[in-house]
């Protein structure tokens, strides 16, 4: 499958799905005009990849510096995809990167953690610039 590569704008984020690799990121701040649609072709390839794996590994690195509530459903279907793969078998490794001093970042990954246990999930605090 190909990899996936979305190249950041001012209002979404970078999307850098390297499936051959394992490792899926997603990095800047997203809060695009239509997010349904923005990230519907995202979570579809990353489905149909999820659908290909077996006992596998796969890093998720999230660094978001902010999101809007559009953004927060489409992240929560994101991760629901993510711990469905989890279930099936696959260790799935979510790093969760917020600034240290963001207690809504913190918290939804706190959420996140919470409800979707089959995911091994790692709050990454980082320094503001």
């Amino acid at each position: 499958m190909n990899n996936l590569y979305i190249a950041p704008t001012p209002s979404s984020p970078e999307v850098d799905f390297r499936f051959d690799t394992r490792t899926l990121s997603l990095r800047g701040e997203s809060y695009p005009e239509n997010a349904a649609a923005f990230y519907s072709q995202v979570i579809e390839r990353l489905k149909e990849y999820l659908g290909t794996l077996q006992e596998s590994r796969v890093e998720v690195n999230i660094a978001l510096a902010y999101f809007n509530s559009s953004s927060t459903k489409m992240l929560f279907n994101l991760i629901a995809a993510l711990d469905e793969a989890a279930q099936a078998g696959n260790h799935i490794a979510l790093n969760w990167y917020h600034d240290e001093e963001d207690d809504t970042i913190f918290e939804f990954g706190q959420e996140l953690c919470e409800d979707f246990p089959a995911i091994d999930f790692v709050s990454r605090p980082v320094r503001a610039a």
